[in-house]
């Protein structure tokens, strides 16, 4: 039930995005808010003591959780790796719709299950080379990224303090030498790029890092991604850098990206308006030309509940255009229902190159191995 739950509303999202006609295309801003935005003031929440992550009920993934864990997820053919050199700190994505609270409950079911669900399709994607934790938070509600306030910003920001407090739980609990992987998705994204900039550039821990996987989240090369401590991927062998991708197919319309990318401000303080995005292809460890659909080397594919499936090699190319999206070409075949407006896969940004995403970790782990000495 919760999982049609969640689906039913995102199906219902999708259903109003589309719709025709003179009143949606006036008011379609309005009516989106009027749904997803709680209707009542930000609810003030007190932090969560620095130690709550030593609980195993705050991870959505652990180590300790073996195949129980839902990032520990392979589909058929992909075989679990003996040796795995890093640890992972993964962030998933907004999974709480509702507009009850600012800010999802921590026990609050159906978003916790429809995180797994998204760990079991995103996540998975590094566990062959990666112990992966993937706490939870108290995730900002999506109507919070629909239009920018106070209360919105208190949402994200009391998000984020939690992000914050589980990674240096992360960092005191896992191996003062172990290299370590950072991912996040979304609002997961979103938060990892604070945390890069907050706790990460310019710190001992940035010499840990093996790769960061900022994705489906706009990033100014000019305006952000000086203060984030990490350059970004431009070689499959590179380590220490940075990849990001937001996927769209042909004819693409980032309309609503770029409505609150242009108007809202970078690391740097100034405005992103007129900057390139950074966009690194997956196909090709981060260079930005082209890459055919025979690089791909497996899209994971999913049922009608979006639950992952089938692997297949071949079938989905990538670009990065010149505004620094990822173009994927034609629509594919197989793939939809979740589709964003404007021909945007955002739901699928890993699923579309996941099994090169499980390589390009392990291939970046195995170069930063051969590369660095970690600290002690």
């Amino acid at each position: 039930m919760p999982a049609r739950i969640f689906l039913y509303v995102i199906a219902t999202i999708i259903g109003l995005l589309l719709l025709a006609g003179v009143t949606w295309s006036l008011f379609q801003k309005e009516l989106m808010q009027a749904a997803l935005i709680p209707s009542h003031s930000f609810e003030t929440a007190q932090p969560l003591a620095p130690d709550a992550w030593a609980a195993p009920s705050m991870w959505q993934a652990h180590p300790d959780m073996g195949a129980a864990s839902p990032a520990e997820w392979l589909p058929a053919g992909q075989v679990q790796s003996a040796q795995r050199p890093a640890a992972m700190f993964f962030l998933h994505p907004t999974t709480y719709l509702d507009r009850r609270h600012w800010n999802a409950p921590l026990d609050d079911g159906i978003a916790n299950a429809q995180a797994a669900v998204r760990l079991r399709n995103q996540a998975s994607a590094f566990n062959a080379v990666a112990a992966i934790w993937a706490p939870k938070y108290r995730q900002a509600t999506f109507g919070s990224f629909l239009k920018p306030g106070i209360d919105s910003q208190q949402a994200i920001d009391l998000a984020y303090g939690d992000v914050r407090a589980a990674f240096r739980y992360f960092l005191s609990t896992v191996p003062h030498d172990q290299p370590i992987i950072l991912a996040g998705h979304s609002q997961g994204a979103a938060h990892l790029l604070r945390l890069l900039r907050d706790d990460i550039a310019g710190q001992p821990t940035a010499k840990r890092v093996i790769a960061a996987y900022v994705i489906g989240w706009p990033i100014s090369v000019a305006h952000d991604l000086p203060a984030l401590g990490l350059p970004a991927c431009v070689r499959a062998d590179q380590s220490g850098c940075i990849m990001a991708w937001q996927s769209f197919a042909d004819p693409a319309d980032p309309s609503d990206i770029l409505a609150v990318y242009t108007v809202t401000k970078g690391n740097d303080g100034l405005p992103r308006t007129g900057s390139a995005m950074l966009c690194t292809n997956p196909l090709n460890g981060g260079q930005a030309g082209n890459a055919p659909a025979s690089a791909n080397l497996g899209t994971l594919f999913t049922d009608a509940v979006l639950e992952p499936s089938t692997l297949t090699a071949g079938t989905i190319a990538a670009r990065c255009t010149d505004r620094g999206l990822l173009s994927i070409g034609a629509p594919p075949v197989g793939i939809g229902g979740y589709v964003l407006p404007g021909n945007n896969y955002h739901i699928f940004d890993i699923n579309l190159f996941w099994a090169n995403v499980r390589a390009d970790s392990s291939r970046r782990a195995q170069r930063f191995t051969a590369t660095h000495r970690t600290p002690h």
